[in-house]
């Protein structure tokens, strides 16, 4: 609570905050949900269409694998736009990342996840039937995403660039001490700025790394690895495809259609809410912990509800079972996996290849949700009560992989976090605190 009081004393980091969010995370939550509300409408708009222009209708099959791939293209939108700028979802973790002091690192980065739920709730609210969500109003729903963009440009430009950048990148300390007392308020700078000049002494020489060039550095394999492994489960986990898909979700496990609208909403809730609780809790007990624990309970509440949906031909109360373990596998996502996730780019790489991390991390849960997006409805028409079982395993692997390989960062400097991961990269050779970039590593192998 101490370090939520103090982010909201420095109004001005507040404020980038939710700059960054409102256009960010905030409208990737939005999308994510909105395209749920309008799905049967959509889907008589695209039979319809088909029959007047060929003058028979598609096969249901067909309307599947047409709404599968309107759902697939947004992702596949987004994948573009992190190969081509690098900007909104990818640019604000690390914007935000840069601009907090350390005790608030974690919390501030956290934001994004915030965001990502907020766009979730109030897309399945703005797409209720009394709302946006009748036949004849989902083309405004869907281009209601325009107004977090206006927001986001018009006041994003009035906040300061992350001091990071402005030290290390540009090499301007006058720039960088304004920026800092503008996000810091009043209070004493010394040590922060000490700080950072140790990471820019330790950057010296060395260049910004390009994408591909992370996978070529033995001095970076850790990061990678774990930016790949756990940025896939996020995605491969199943929970994002809830809002996709989740009156489909809803109605296999049973619930009456009617009230299926509702069930959505309390869905965006449960994150929303653990996304608040992970903020407030995760400079205290750490992002491992919340990883595996996250995982963990999803693992443990996939399996009940696989269980729960096999059984409810023959036992009727295991219908309210399953709708219980969706909402607790939600709950158990927002704790960990949804916020620390998009923490790893930020904390895991130094100043030289963090931009092109946020690149890949970005590309990479992209290229993922639009498999998701594309298969899922043929995974669930095939797999029926088991549609589940392979986001178990997913679950499963990143609950292992974080125990056995991801170094807790909490309470770290960038510096360190960076000087433990040589370590770990090199352990026959770092006997001693000195930390060398990647760069200046491999040049001295060759």
């Amino acid at each position: 609570m101490r370090a939520l009081s103090r982010l909201i004393q420095g109004r001005i980091l507040f404020l980038t905050i939710c700059a960054a969010g409102i256009g960010g995370t905030f409208q990737f939550g939005y999308n994510l949900s909105i395209i749920n509300a309008p799905t049967s409408h959509i889907q008589e708009f695209t039979n319809e269409t088909w029959q007047a222009r060929t003058g028979e209708p598609l096969s249901d099959h067909l309307v599947l694998l047409v709404w599968s791939i309107i759902v697939s293209l947004y992702p596949l939108g987004g994948l573009f736009g992190a190969l081509l700028a690098g900007v909104s979802m990818n640019i604000q973790p690390m914007y935000l990342g840069e601009s907090a002091p350390k005790e608030l690192r974690g919390a501030v980065a956290m934001s994004s996840a915030i965001f990502t739920a907020l766009g979730i709730v109030m897309g399945q609210v703005v797409g209720l039937r009394e709302l946006l969500g009748d036949p004849q109003a989902w083309p405004l729903l869907l281009a209601s995403c325009l107004v977090p963009g206006a927001l986001q440009l018009a006041s994003l430009p009035l906040l300061p660039e992350s001091p990071r950048y402005l030290l290390i990148d540009c090499g301007d300390t006058e720039a960088c001490l304004a920026a800092l007392q503008r996000l810091r308020g009043s209070g004493d700078l010394a040590r922060e700025l000490e700080e950072l000049e140790e990471e820019r002494a330790a950057c010296q020489g060395c260049r910004a790394r390009r994408p591909w060039e992370l996978f070529q550095h033995r001095a970076l394999r850790r990061q990678v690895t774990s930016l790949v492994v756990l940025g896939s489960a996020m995605e491969l986990c199943g929970n994002d495809l809830m809002y996709a898909y989740a009156s489909s979700v809803f109605q296999k496990a049973g619930v009456p259609e009617a009230k299926v609208q509702y069930a959505i909403i309390g869905t965006g809730s449960c994150e929303l809410l653990m996304a608040i609780v992970s903020c407030v809790v995760v400079e205290r007990m750490g992002r491992r912990v919340l990883l595996i624990g996250g995982y963990s309970l999803m693992t443990c509440w996939g399996s009940i509800f696989t269980v729960a949906l096999c059984l409810q031909s023959s036992f009727p109360w295991t219908l309210y079972l399953a709708v219980a373990c969706i909402f607790a596998s939600i709950l158990s996502f927002g704790i960990g996996p949804a916020g620390v996730t998009g923490i790893l780019a930020t904390e895991l790489f130094d100043q030289m290849a963090r931009p092109a991390a946020c690149m890949v991390c970005g590309a990479l849960m992209w290229i993922m949700l639009f498999l998701v997006s594309l298969g899922f409805p043929f995974v669930m028409e095939a797999l029926s009560h088991f549609l589940y079982v392979p986001f178990l395993g997913v679950c499963a692997c990143g609950a292992i992989y974080t125990g056995l390989f991801l170094p807790e960062t909490k309470g770290k400097t960038l510096q360190e976090i960076s000087e433990e991961l040589h370590r770990l990269n090199f352990p026959r050779r770092a006997q001693g605190p000195t930390w060398k970039s990647p760069e200046v590593i491999q040049s001295t192998e060759l």
